[in-house]
C-alpha cells in the first residue's frame, strides 16, 4: 500500500470538514493514515486516491458510515466531569420540575452520546429526581452521535462491570443487571427512556419541540470557530428560555457571539 500523500490528506481533510465540521491539523496526517489503512487493505485498494474516489462516489452510504466510524474519536466513561451531573441534579432538574410541573415532560438531548455512558447517566439522574413525584413524568431523552458503530453499542447497553466502579452502588444495583462476572447491562427502565439516533450537528436541526437541556460535551473542540459559532447558535434556537447548555471543560463559547449567559465553567443558560 502506498503512503498517504499530502495532496490525498488534504482532499480527505477537506471532505471531513465539509461533511462533519471537523477540522484536522497537518499533524493529524499520521492519524488518518493509521485509521484508514486497514480499510484500504480490506477493500484491496493500493492508494488513498482510489479509496477517496470510492468514498465520494458510493451511493449506498455504507462507505460513509464506515469512514465515520474509523475517523471519529469516541472516548467516554461513566461520571465524566461529575460536577456537571451534580449541577443537573441540584439545580437544573429542580428548576424544570417546578417550571414544567403541568406538562411533566423532560426534554433533554445528549448530542454526543458515543457508546451511551453519558445518556445512561443522565437518564439515571432523571429517574432519581422524578421517581417520587406524585404525577408521573416523561423522562425520555434523545441521545445522538454521527458514528453508527458506537450507537449500536449504546442501544445494546452492555458495559464492563468495572466501568461502573465510579457510579454510586445504589444506582448500579437499581439500574443495571449483572450479565456475568465481567459485564452488566442497563435495565429496561433506562433502555426504554433513551432514544438513540444518528445526527450530524452541522446539518439543520428538525425538532418539533425545544429542549430544556442540551449536553454537547467535548465535541466542539474539533470544530473551527465558524462551525462552532453556527452550532452554538442552532443550540440557542432550539433551547427553551431558561434552558441549559452543557459543554466540555476544555471548550468555551464565550467568543462565539452567542446569546447564552455564563453560569459556571462549561455551563450556559438561555435567558428567560
Amino acid at each position: 500500500m502506498k503512503e498517504l500523500t499530502i495532496a490525498e490528506f488534504n482532499k480527505i481533510r477537506d471532505y471531513i470538514k465539509k461533511s462533519f465540521g471537523i477540522s484536522l491539523s497537518d499533524e493529524k496526517k499520521t492519524l488518518v493514515y493509521s485509521r484508514l489503512r486497514t480499510t484500504l487493505a480490506e477493500l484491496e485498494m493500493d492508494s488513498f486516491s482510489e479509496y477517496f474516489d470510492y468514498l465520494t462516489s458510493d451511493k449506498s452510504g455504507d462507505a460513509m458510515v464506515r469512514f465515520v466510524d474509523k475517523i471519529t474519536t469516541n472516548h467516554t466513561f461513566f461520571m465524566r466531569e461529575t460536577d456537571h451531573f451534580d449541577y443537573l441534579r441540584d439545580h437544573v432538574l429542580p428548576y424544570i420540575g417546578e417550571a414544567y410541573k403541568n406538562e411533566r415532560d423532560l426534554r433533554m438531548w445528549c448530542a454526543a452520546s458515543s457508546s451511551g455512558e453519558e445518556p445512561v447517566t443522565l437518564q439515571i439522574i432523571a429517574q432519581e429526581c422524578f421517581k417520587n413525584q406524585s404525577s408521573k413524568w416523561d423522562t425520555q431523552i434523545l441521545a445522538t452521535d454521527i458514528s453508527t458503530q458506537v450507537l449500536d453499542k449504546a442501544v445494546y447497553g452492555k458495559y464492563a462491570t468495572e466501568a461502573l466502579a465510579n457510579m454510586p452502588k445504589q444506582w448500579v444495583n437499581e439500574y443495571f443487571t449483572k450479565v456475568d462476572a465481567e459485564f452488566s447491562q442497563t435495565k429496561d427502565i433506562i433502555k426504554k427512556n433513551i432514544i438513540y439516533r444518528k445526527i450530524n450537528l452541522i446539518h439543520p436541526f428538525k425538532f418539533k419541540k425545544r429542549f430544556q437541556v442540551i449536553f454537547c460535551r467535548n465535541v466542539m473542540i474539533y470544530f473551527d470557530n465558524n462551525t462552532r459559532n453556527e452550532v452554538v447558535n442552532k443550540f440557542f434556537d432550539i433551547i427553551e428560555p431558561g434552558g441549559y447548555l452543557f459543554i466540555g471543560h476544555s471548550e468555551s463559547i464565550t467568543n462565539t457571539g452567542s446569546k447564552f449567559e455564563y453560569v459556571k465553567p462549561a455551563i450556559y443558560r438561555k435567558p428567560i
